[in-house]
């Protein structure tokens, strides 16, 4: 399964006419990528299921919710999809967003709760090591760079600045991504490339849901886990 130029073509298009009457009178146009897109994301999700368990999907709609912005354009200039992990076990979320120019591909831990933030910086706090280990690899490193994500300015509340960990204590956010340039989304493997940077997170998606559902004992904390 591949991406048309036309469909990129496309998206810059409502990107520079972002606006409901050119919108309609490209509604055909619309559809028939949207189509495309979704018979696209289908085939990342096939690919997915080979290496995961996942339990669910999504593919965002094109309309922007503009109530509470200050951009009032309408509609959104890109393609995106998103993948959740099954059972209370495997814990991060896929994302992916096809804009006209580049693509994005990430996961991670976009918004934990604030009992589940303070859970994971007392685990990395007392058990820092493996995910270090994960962030350090040299296939992290190759696919990821360094973990992202917003994070506070000094040592959250209850952590010492002096905690040899203090740095990934200091992240609100868990994230990793990568991007991708029109050529290589163009080209007949990028589905698979694709598959292959989500596949690449699991090490560090299997040290986080550790955190997150053991206690500091190592005691599991998923009722039937």
């Amino acid at each position: 399964m591949q991406l048309t130029q036309q469909n990129l073509q496309f998206l810059k298009a409502l990107s520079e006419n972002n606006n409901r009457i050119w919108f309609e009178e490209h509604k055909a146009e619309f559809q028939t990528y949207q189509q495309e897109f979704k018979s696209f994301h289908g085939y990342v999700k096939a690919l997915m299921e080979q290496h995961d368990h996942i339990g669910g999907h999504k593919i965002y709609r094109i309309y922007r919710d503009v109530r509470f912005s200050k951009d009032k354009t309408p509609y959104k200039d890109y393609w995106a999809g998103s993948f959740k992990r099954a059972t209370a076990q495997l814990r991060g979320g896929y994302y992916y967003q096809l804009n006209s120019d580049l693509a994005m591909v990430a996961g991670g831990f976009f918004g934990p709760n604030s009992r589940d933030l303070l859970h994971l910086r007392n685990q990395i706090s007392q058990y820092g090591e493996p995910l270090l280990e994960v962030l350090e690899s040299t296939a992290f490193k190759d696919h990821f760079g360094t973990l992202k994500g917003e994070k506070v300015k000094t040592a959250p509340r209850g952590f010492s600045q002096d905690d040899p960990h203090i740095e990934l204590i200091r992240h609100k956010q868990f994230l990793v991504y990568r991007y991708f340039t029109v050529q290589e989304m163009l080209k007949e493997d990028f589905a698979a490339k694709i598959n292959d940077t989500f596949r690449a997170m699991r090490p560090f998606f299997d040290v986080m849901s550790l955190y997150l559902t053991t206690d500091l004992n190592g005691e599991d904390l998923v009722v039937g886990g």
